[in-house]
């Protein structure tokens, strides 16, 4: 196997960097290094591939232009000034909005405990300098590379999402339906001290537990009485469709669940596994519990609002015919019935509601 010092694969690497760019918008890489000289190198290193270089010295400043600039890849010396370059990796890791960009730690003192460090504190890689270029423009395109791949899932999802509010607007009676379910089954969510990955999880469902809906002609989807038996079998194939819609998309891994068994009822009845009782997944049973009251509590093609108070009742009394999970229902109500100004959840939930529907 030819070796990556070979001039043959180091052409072949800028000829896959071009490739990338086109392919691709141009990638921005963002070098944040103290030492003038030491930016001047990788930067050449790196001429050619097509890519946009930002410089900064401090990391204060990178933060400052990261919150103005999109970037693809942070390039880092181990030692800046202001503080280390594990800590700045730390901080951006930390940060929501630049938790997944790729960050390529550079550093010219050995040892085997200073990469360690280095990828511990968040780094994707640790390359010894001085590099000889080809290792370094082969792990810049890979991470490049992995960088557009995750764009192009959030690319994909937007689309999910766009194409789950293009179905909540088929109905006039649902708007902004989506927005109010996220935001009720969150809110119970943190009530029961769920993790931060079952919260997203829940946002998410919100708005895409009725996606397969895309399929369901307007004619029954909008009907204004009753459906027949077969009309009910083509709404109820909603949920087999939203989870074949979702399931390609990895990061929607655990809102399937939810999609597919938001109909199902605690006595077995529901749909489409008839699941029971706690085998009905716990973040289905938090939004059907949301999208249970947002339906008496809305306008819909058959029947009119109702009150928040009755929709609480109604709640209650499905928990009684053995429909709804009979601990988190009392759970949902207390939190809409909350008198206490000062919690941030009561006011926001009782304005929202107040907003679906003024008893």
């Amino acid at each position: 196997m030819a070796s990556l010092t070979t001039a043959a694969p180091l052409a072949a690497i800028g000829e896959h960097l071009e490739l990338f760019t086109v392919l691709h918008a141009q990638p921005t890489i963002l070098l944040v290094d103290g030492v003038e000289l030491n930016r001047r190198v990788v930067r050449a290193t790196l001429s050619g591939t097509g890519a946009r270089f930002l410089e900064v010295r401090r990391p204060s400043e990178a933060f400052e232009l990261l919150a103005r600039e999109p970037v693809d890849l942070v390039i880092c010396d181990m030692f800046l000034p202001e503080l280390n370059g594990m800590e700045f990796c730390r901080q951006l890791k930390a940060n929501r909005a630049t938790s997944l960009m790729p960050v390529l730690m550079l550093t010219s003192v050995q040892g085997s405990e200073h990469e360690v460090e280095g990828l511990t504190s968040g780094a994707d890689e640790y390359l010894l300098q001085p590099a000889h270029p080809s290792v370094l423009k082969a792990r810049v395109l890979s991470m490049l590379r992995h960088k557009a791949a995750l764009d192009s899932l959030d690319e994909v999802e937007s689309i999910l999402f766009t194409l789950a509010q293009a179905v909540e607007e088929r109905d006039k009676c649902t708007s902004d339906h989506c927005r109010r379910l996220s935001f009720f089954s969150v809110e119970l969510g943190i009530r029961l001290g769920l993790e931060r990955n079952d919260l997203l999880a829940l946002h998410r469902g919100g708005y895409l537990h009725d996606i397969g809906k895309i399929g369901i002609p307007d004619s029954i989807l909008n009907k204004a009485g009753q459906l027949n038996e077969d009309e009910w079998k083509i709404m109820r194939s909603h949920v087999i469709r939203g989870e074949e819609i979702c399931r390609p998309m990895k990061s929607l891994v655990n809102v399937l669940p939810i999609i597919r068994h938001h109909h199902e009822r605690w006595d077995g009845t529901g749909y489409p596994d008839r699941l029971k009782g706690e085998e009905i997944p716990l973040l289905a049973r938090i939004l059907q519990i949301a999208d249970v009251f947002d339906a008496l509590s809305s306008e819909r093609s058959y029947k009119k609002a109702l009150p928040i108070e009755q929709a609480c009742r109604q709640l209650e009394k499905e928990v009684e015919a053995g429909w709804r999970d009979p601990e988190l229902v009392p759970l949902f109500v207390s939190m809409l019935e909350s008198k206490d100004d000062t919690s941030r959840m009561s006011t926001n939930l009782r304005a929202m509601a107040g907003g679906i529907n003024q008893p």
